[in-house]
């Protein structure tokens, strides 16, 4: 599968290994069938975000993602803008670690742009179990580290 993950910044913020993610995110397509990928995850400050989600979506609120969904069919192409002050709020309120929370909106993200939606409680739940298993993806598939029982 032709796989192309880009990440920007316009914040201090940035991935530790871009190669890592750019890994799990093909994998997390791969296993919900897409054919080919191209995303680019911009991660910003809530400000920069808010004007995003004011100018193309007419929400005037705070969110923590917006996904800028071109694909068709099971090509996937994305503009994925993540706000990192949101995340970090966020894995706060919800009593997770920083990383889970980002790894989770990352995944959100992807998941759309194959199908998912989250409008209704039923979709949520669904949506929900989808990141949790990339989330776990993340973990199993990508860590480097020997296991040792």
């Amino acid at each position: 599968m032709d796989a192309t993950v880009e990440f920007t910044y316009q914040t201090d913020f940035q991935l530790v290994d871009e190669q890592r993610y750019a890994n799990w995110l093909t994998q997390c397509s791969k296993a919900h069938n897409a054919t080919s990928l191209t995303l680019v995850y911009a991660f910003m400050d809530d400000n920069s975000l808010l004007e995003l989600n004011t100018k193309y979506l007419n929400h005037n609120t705070l969110t923590d993602i917006i996904t800028f969904d071109d694909s068709l069919g099971y090509d996937i192409n994305a503009n994925i803008a993540i706000s990192i002050e949101r995340v970090r709020a966020n894995a706060i309120s919800l009593a997770v670690p920083e990383q889970e929370e980002l790894l989770r909106v990352m995944a959100h993200g992807l998941l759309h742009c194959v199908g998912f939606k989250d409008k209704s409680p039923d979709e949520e739940l669904i949506m929900r179990n989808a990141e949790d298993s990339c989330i776990q993806m993340f973990h199993v598939k990508q860590n480097n580290e020997p296991y040792v029982s």
